[in-house]
């Protein structure tokens, strides 16, 4: 694909998202050709593309009709329609990642099968097929159960943590997994073009919000030991290259507190960990995305300085016309960035934005993140 398409090749994104947003800004530097589809007329990248289809990413016809007259098609969101995607390729038309991939990920109990098949460290599991099934499981209470599909987010997941939750627990297919002990989570991004190129960028460490189950916190590049950092990289490429995927890969990790590295999970696109490398990094995730399924030279991943990334969500009690108080504040502290994703409605927990937060010194970075997160807020 690296050949004298620039300004020529017509690219196709499944979701109109911050992530699409994102990456429609750096395609703008190659002079592509955008296309979105997305089942929201009000998405983010509804005003900045070439051409903004407003359809459904699950229904075969819509997703197969929007990518036959196109050069390549890569997502934003792992939840579309594969066999679509597979009768596109089948065409010539180029899907990146791999609709094979997608539909591996889209399926948290094919990516466990697949962690065990590989030798990739992960928690122990259990395949779960109803609710009657839980009271037969081999994993003793306290687990955690995730929905095998559509879970993103932090949806999709319930902590079963007595006999009383039981009730409660999914009664779709799902898997449960021993909970980890774990001391820091943990996240390498990872990308590899169709020439097998690979890099990796600075491992992250990430702080989830306890109510929504995002991440809130995320600090790059990571004080954890040169040994610890270059296991959880290798990790990465490891898994990339087991998958053969081209393009982006965030694979979420838990380092427990005896020092072993747990992959949690793995999204085969540009991630919500690597939101500070625009500008914490010599190449963006969004930038590396792009080069990687254009079959480019993979850009230089190193940290240029110290970046705190916070996600900016929906405050709890707050439905509507998004409205956002304290940019100008917050704004007046050095080395802050904020990206706003254009999203019209607020709602509790909702990513409304991100805010990047450079500095030489580590320590005043955290505390100037600490601020930020206290000054500015989405309400309705």
């Amino acid at each position: 694909m690296a050949k004298d398409f620039y300004g020529e090749l017509q690219l196709g994104i499944l979701g109109g998202g911050q992530l699409g947003r994102m990456l429609i800004q750096e395609a703008i530097n190659f002079n592509v050709n955008v296309h979105i589809l997305d089942p929201d007329k009000n998405a983010p990248c509804r005003k900045l593309c070439n051409h903004f289809e407003c359809g459904s990413l699950s229904d075969y016809d819509t997703v197969y009709n929007f990518g036959k007259n196109l050069d390549m098609i890569t997502i934003e969101i792992e939840k579309v329609n594969v066999e679509a995607l597979e009768a596109l390729e089948e065409e010539g038309v180029i899907v990146y990642p791999q609709s094979r991939v997608i539909r591996l990920i889209q399926d948290k109990g094919l990516q466990k099968q697949f962690f065990k098949q590989n030798d990739i460290p992960t928690s122990a599991f259990q395949f779960i097929s109803n609710a009657e099934s839980l009271k037969t499981a081999n994993l003793l209470i306290p687990y955690v159960q995730k929905l095998r599909k559509d879970g993103y987010d932090g949806k999709g997941v319930k902590m079963i943590r007595t006999e009383d939750d039981l009730p409660n627990a999914f009664t779709e297919p799902s898997i449960i997994e021993e909970i980890v002990d774990f001391e820091k989570e943990i996240a390498v991004i990872v990308a590899r073009n169709d020439r097998g190129d690979i890099k990796t960028f600075p491992m992250v460490e990430m702080e989830f919000n306890p109510q929504a189950n995002l991440v809130e916190f995320l600090i790059s590049p990571s004080t954890y030991s040169f040994e610890i950092q270059q296991q959880a990289e290798e990790l990465a490429k490891k898994i990339a290259n087991d998958l053969q995927i081209v393009g982006l890969l965030a694979v979420e990790m838990f380092l427990t507190k005896s020092g072993e590295i747990l992959v949690n999970e793995l999204a085969p696109r540009p991630h919500n960990s690597g939101h500070q490398t625009i500008e914490g990094n010599i190449t963006s995730q969004f930038a590396q995305h792009l080069r990687a399924i254009f079959n480019l030279p993979l850009g230089d991943t190193s940290a240029i300085s110290n970046a705190v990334m916070i996600n900016l969500l929906g405050e709890d009690g707050y439905e509507g016309l998004a409205k956002y108080q304290g940019v100008e504040e917050a704004l007046a502290i050095d080395g802050v960035y904020i990206h706003l994703y254009g999203k019209k409605y607020t709602k509790p927990f909702r990513k409304m934005g991100h805010v990047c937060i450079v500095n030489p010194e580590r320590e005043l970075a955290i505390s100037n993140a600490r601020k930020v997160q206290e000054i500015l807020k989405v309400i309705a």
